[in-house]
């Protein structure tokens, strides 16, 4: 995405000199726990210029009109929806980023983080199947509707289980040689692949980024496409090949200071005002 995409989608003007209304992104979490991914979550799609809305299986709001959805992160999806297939693989983990300017950002931000989501956020080995019927619901609705989709983590995978994908329960095959790292903090080097849409939006070809999944990819659903990995083989990203649905395997709302994980959701949200200019036309 060039500079000049990179506008809010509030900068658009419709023929007739007035702004639209900001477009609306559903994001989805569990019941129990979540608020602060929420809040994150809620507070990137505000600075990109979106509304946002809470829904979560207690609130579905079945009937509600959304012009984009994220799929949020949290518990596991459930085995019964794919299967249990576990992939082997090498591992590499790359050592973390080391600006200074990172590392100060790091010791004052990420403790307070990490304690909040240890008090608020829910487990992510407990299943919901509740969470899984919504989320499954809401993302065949946007599919249906060519409403853009971002999954995060456990989004990414319940995207890809949707459209007929498998994922890798267990990583322990991938992590031969070291630990699999598991932090807050963008410690993880993925690679973007050339020509995919990731790649476009974040206009470089690699990037470093937390880590909190258990689980991954294994076989890609229908239309979906690999678009980062790491060194190990795991599966980082996944985009359609036709449409607006993206999946990152790591956690972009946790990373508010950095300006590169804040193009994903300008990208959601101008592909959403794009949308509504089209239903209006």
């Amino acid at each position: 995405m060039t500079g000049s995409e990179r506008h809010d989608a509030t900068d658009a003007v419709d023929r007739g000199g007035v702004k639209p209304r900001r477009p609306l992104v559903v994001i989805t979490g569990p019941d129990r726990g979540g608020w602060l991914a929420w809040f994150f979550t809620a507070l990137a799609v505000r600075r990109a210029g979106g509304r946002a809305v809470h829904i979560r299986p207690s609130h579905p709001c079945h009937h509600c009109r959304f012009d984009a959805l994220i799929v949020g992160g949290g518990a596991d999806v459930d085995p019964s929806l794919y299967g249990d297939f576990e992939g082997p693989g090498v591992s590499d983990i790359q050592a973390a980023e080391r600006r200074w300017s990172q590392r100060i950002f790091g010791y004052a931000f990420y403790p307070i983080l990490w304690l909040l989501r240890r008090m608020f956020q829910s487990h992510g080995g407990t299943l919901d199947k509740e969470r899984d019927r919504l989320e499954k619901a809401l993302i065949n609705r946007a599919l249906d509707e060519h409403k853009p989709v971002l999954g995060i983590c456990r989004g990414m995978q319940l995207i890809n289980v949707v459209l007929g994908g498998t994922l890798n329960r267990n990583l322990d095959g991938f992590y031969v040689e070291t630990p699999q790292a598991r932090s807050l903090l963008p410690v993880k080097h993925v690679t973007l692949k050339p020509g995919t849409r990731l790649a476009s939006v974040f206009d470089r070809e690699d990037l470093w980024v937390n880590a909190l999944h258990d689980q991954s990819v294994n076989k890609l659903g229908t239309g979906l496409r690999v678009a980062a990995c790491e060194a190990t083989g795991v599966v980082q990203a996944i985009e359609a090949v036709q449409g607006w649905s993206v999946g990152v395997q790591w956690h972009p709302e946790y990373l508010p200071q950095k300006e590169t994980q804040q193009r994903l959701f300008r990208a959601l949200v101008r592909a959403a005002a794009e949308g509504m200019e089209e239903e209006r036309a």
